[in-house]
C-alpha cells in the first residue's frame, strides 16, 4: 500500500514500492479527539470536520481506469494498461469466487466527474491451520493535491469489509505508514522489512542511477572512475558468489505447468502449522501472467527424485525516472528443509549471473526470513536501510489475530499482498 499525494514526487528504488515527498499530508487524525475513540471514528472526525465540499466515496468499476491511470501516471506512478489492471481482478480465482461481494476498489470524485483519489481492493486465498482465509490487499492508493485531507475516506471501506479474514499492506511508504498505525495494523514479525541487501550486477549503470537519483548531473562525469572503485571494493570483499553453488540443477522455466499443483498439494500439507498464500498453477499463472509474457519473471525449479522440490521467483523491475534496471527475489519455496540454502544459493547464483550477462544493475532482496538471510549474508552484499517498515497486517478474527502474534507461523515474502503484482 503505497500513497501519493502532493506535488514534489522523488521515487525511491525499493521494489513494488515508492516514496515521495509531499509538501505537508493534511491528516491531522486524532488531534483534537477524544482519546477515547477507536481510530476509524477518528478518522471520520477528521473527515466530517473538511469543507462541506467533499468528494464523493464511491465504489471504483472497470470504467474508470482511464481517469485512475492518468491520475497515477501524473505523479509519476506506473500503472497498467487496462487489460493488464481488469486482469488483477477477472482472472484472479479469490475474485471468481466472491465478485459479486468483494469491491475493486474504491475512487474519490469530484462534482464534475473527475477522479480524486483511488485505492484498488485485492482478494487473494491464504491458507492457515488447514482452513481457507480470504485476504485483502491495499493497491495504488493515490490521492490528488487538492484531496489530500479526505485520503482517509479511502480507507474505511477496506477495514469494514467483513468477510476478509485477513488485511495486508506489503509495499506501505513512509506516507501511507501514517494510516497503516492509524488503523492499528501490526508489523509482520518476521523478516527484516526496512532493510534490503543487494549485489550489483553492472556498476556503471548502477552508479549512473544513483547520481540521476540523487540529481547529481555535475557528477556524472565520475561515473566511470566511481564504478570502476565499486567493482574493485565488492571482487575483495568476495561479492558476486564467487563461492555459489553453480553445481547444483536449477532448471528455468518459461509457463507455470501441472507441476506446480503437485508441488502445492505437498507444500500445504508440509506447512499447513503457516499461513500461506496460495500457490497453486493457477493462482501462480494470475500472479505472475504479464510479468512472464515479457519475459520479466524468472522462475527457476529444483527436482529430486520424487518431483519438483522447490522453485524460486524473480522479478525484474526498471525505474525509468532514474534509468534504473534491477531484480528482485519475490517467492522461494523449498520441500527439502536441509536442502533449502543449498537450493536458495544456487537459485541466487543463477539469477546474478543473469543479471550480468543482461546488464541488469542489481539484484535484490527484502524480508528474507532469518535462515536464508544468513545464507545470503555469505555472498557479501551491500545493505541499505529503506525509509519504513514495508509489511503490516490486520484480522477480523480475535482468535486468528493472537495466533498471528507468534513468528513461527509465518513465512512472508513479496509474494504477499501486492508487492509482487
Amino acid at each position: 500500500m503505497w500513497l501519493a499525494t502532493g506535488a514534489a514526487l522523488s521515487r525511491d528504488s525499493r521494489f513494488g514500492t515508492f516514496a515521495f515527498k509531499i509538501q505537508a499530508l493534511e491528516i491531522t487524525i486524532g488531534k483534537s479527539a477524544s482519546p477515547s475513540m477507536n481510530s476509524e471514528s477518528q478518522a471520520q472526525a477528521a473527515i466530517s470536520s473538511r469543507s462541506s465540499r467533499a468528494p464523493r466515496l464511491r465504489q471504483a468499476c472497470f470504467d474508470d481506469h482511464p481517469l485512475i491511470a492518468t491520475l497515477a501516471r501524473r505523479f509519476g506512478l506506473g500503472f497498467e494498461l487496462k487489460s493488464a489492471w481488469e486482469h488483477l481482478w477477472v482472472n484472479n480465482p479469490a475474485y471468481r469466487e466472491i465478485q459479486g461481494e468483494f469491491p475493486m476498489g474504491w475512487v474519490l470524485e469530484d462534482g464534475e466527474g473527475r477522479i480524486q483519489g483511488y485505492l484498488g481492493n485485492i482478494p487473494l486465498h491464504y491458507e492457515f491451520e488447514g482452513k481457507r482465509l480470504l485476504a485483502a490487499a491495499t493497491r495504488s492508493w493515490v490521492v490528488d493535491t487538492p484531496c489530500r485531507g479526505y485520503a482517509l475516506m479511502l480507507l474505511g471501506p477496506f477495514y469494514q469489509q467483513r468477510n476478509v479474514d485477513l488485511f495486508l499492506g506489503t509495499s506501505v511508504n513512509s506516507q501511507s505508514g501514517v494510516a497503516s498505525g492509524l488503523f492499528k495494523n501490526v508489523r509482520v514479525p518476521v523478516g527484516t522489512w526496512d532493510r534490503s541487501l543487494f549485489w550489483i550486477t553492472h556498476h556503471r549503470g548502477f552508479t549512473d542511477s544513483f547520481f540521476t537519483k540523487k540529481g547529481w548531473t555535475f557528477a556524472k562525469a565520475f561515473s566511470y572512475p566511481v564504478s570502476l572503485g565499486l567493482s574493485l571494493r565488492d571482487r575483495a570483499r568476495g561479492s558476486g558468489f564467487r563461492n555459489g553453488a553453480s553445481d547444483l540443477a536449477v532448471v528455468p522455466v518459461e509457463s507455470i505447468d501441472e507441476r506446480f499443483d503437485a508441488f502445492w498439494a505437498a507444500l500445504r500439507k508440509k506447512k499447513s502449522g503457516l499461513l500461506l498464500a496460495v500457490r497453486d498453477r493457477e493462482t501462480i499463472d494470475w500472479h505472475f501472467k504479464f510479468a512472464l509474457n515479457r519475459r520479466d519473471a524468472w522462475v527457476y525449479t529444483f527436482s529430486g527424485a520424487a518431483g519438483m522440490t522447490g522453485y524460486a521467483v524473480f522479478l525484474r523491475q526498471e525505474r525509468q525516472q532514474v534509468g534504473l534496471n534491477r531484480v528482485c527475489l519475490v517467492d522461494f519455496q523449498c520441500l527439502e528443509e536441509e536442502k533449502a540454502g543449498k537450493f536458495f544459493m544456487a537459485a541466487l547464483f543463477t539469477a546474478f549471473e543473469r543479471c550480468r550477462r543482461e546488464s541488469i544493475h542489481m539484484l535484490e532482496l527484502i524480508g528474507l526470513p532469518p535462515a536464508l538471510e544468513a545464507s545470503a549474508e555469505l555472498a557479501a552484499p551491500h545493505h541499505r536501510k529503506l525509509d519504513n517498515w514495508m509489511y503490516f497486517y490486520k484480522t477480523n478474527n480475535a482468535t486468528l489475530a493472537e495466533k498471528l502474534k507468534r513468528a513461527e507461523v509465518w513465512e512472508p515474502s513479496l509474494y504477499d499482498g501486492d508487492s509482487s503484482l
